[in-house]
């Protein structure tokens, strides 16, 4: 299971504010504080490499400040009290318009930031945020020792339970957020959601894709937003290849070099039960995992068991060296382009090791099977 994280969040409350009309890119942060603070400065700062630079203060006058400027475009900023950037910081962002800003002494990141299109969405996201972090606190003040004790002693039943339910705690955070980007298409707050929604493993392009599709051009235009883009496109190609070779699927022939330079294929390797294993010698999980792949081989190969490693390598003498060093002494072949391999996209397949297993009529029954589990599948398969 993932690391259960607590959800950090700033809870800001939606207000509305009757809006005037500013002349070209003007910005006016109009703020209300206790008036204990007053000739206290308010710093008007930005996050430089993970530093706070001062940008701009302003001193509390009968509790109140202002903040006046112009920018080209809505730009995250911070606002913090004299002596007490400790204490906290109020996030918000510098757009055209009257943002307004009441602050919470008391808890100062828990200041009410408003009055503009980002600002205001912001403080929606955060309610939205403050509630799903109660909740995912709860389930790790529920769950998270019980987590800890049961992989200690081995319960996989427990841990594989604790897995789903925050697997579904997830897909509950996903939902709410992909909701809010619908809502606020608008917002640029939208485009930093994506790469906490995409961080799910259960994650799918062709769902999310449409969701970031109806954002405004100038967003999908930002380098953010083409990076995003890029990567969605990544996944729906990966998504159609799983989907064409997922099980219940036959499996297409393919072919490639062996390591003394012949074609072979998927159709001359074929067996009572086949298993594709896509590896690499440079990567440590495969490595660690061959000795039982070379046991169940030993074993099961003269009862209908074949084996055809796909290698991602990319240098011929490292992956010859592997099979040797390693005993690997079923069929054997790659195109040697590493991540490229056009064998390992056919199938979906963005890490390794992962497996593929096929019946006597070469058809997908299962994948990413390892250790006791594939074994236990070709074993069910061979006595068919």
């Amino acid at each position: 299971m993932k690391k259960i994280l607590a959800v950090t969040a700033v809870l800001l409350t939606l207000m509305s504010f009757k809006m005037i009309e500013y002349k070209g890119n003007e910005y006016k942060i109009s703020g209300t504080i206790s008036a204990d603070f007053n000739g206290k400065k308010i710093y008007l700062a930005e996050t430089v490499d993970k530093s706070i630079k001062k940008l701009d203060s302003v001193v509390v006058k009968k509790g109140a400040f202002t903040f006046t400027g112009e920018s080209e475009k809505p730009q995250q900023r911070l606002l913090y009290i004299e002596d007490k950037l400790e204490d906290g910081q109020i996030g918000l962002f510098i757009e055209k318009g009257t943002i307004t800003v009441k602050v919470n002494t008391q808890d100062i990141p828990k200041s009410v930031v408003g009055g503009t299109l980002n600002n205001d969405a912001l403080n929606k996201l955060n309610i939205i945020i403050a509630d799903l972090g109660k909740k995912e606190e709860a389930f790790k003040d529920t769950h998270f020792e019980n987590f800890n004790q049961a992989k200690a002693s081995g319960d996989i039943e427990t841990q594989n339970r604790i897995a789903k339910e925050y697997e579904a705690l997830t897909a509950e955070k996903n939902k709410s957020y992909t909701a809010f980007i619908e809502q606020n298409p608008n917002s640029i707050i939208c485009l930093e959601l994506f790469p906490i929604i995409l961080n799910d493993q259960n994650a799918k392009a062709k769902e999310i894709k449409p969701v970031f599709d109806k954002l405004p051009a100038e967003s999908k235009q930002t380098e953010m937003g083409q990076k995003i883009d890029a990567y969605l496109n990544q996944m729906l190609v990966k998504e159609k290849a799983m989907e064409a070779t997922e099980v219940g699927k036959k499996c297409p022939d393919f072919s490639a070099a062996t390591p003394d330079g012949k074609t072979f294929s998927l159709k001359q390797a074929m067996g009572k039960v086949t298993v594709i294993d896509f590896w690499a010698s440079w990567c440590g999980p495969c490595r660690k995992e061959n000795p039982n792949v070379v046991a169940m081989y030993n074993e099961l190969h003269g009862k209908g068991l074949n084996i055809i490693g796909v290698s991602l390598d990319n240098n011929a003498a490292k992956w010859q060296g592997a099979i040797d060093k390693d005993n690997l002494t079923w069929y054997h072949i790659s195109n040697l382009q590493g991540w490229d391999e056009p064998i390992a996209k056919e199938f979906g397949v963005s890490s390794i090791p992962a497996t593929v297993i096929l019946d006597k009529n070469g058809t997908i029954v299962a994948r990413n099977l390892r250790g006791e589990e594939l074994k236990a599948k070709v074993l069910e398969l061979l006595n068919q």
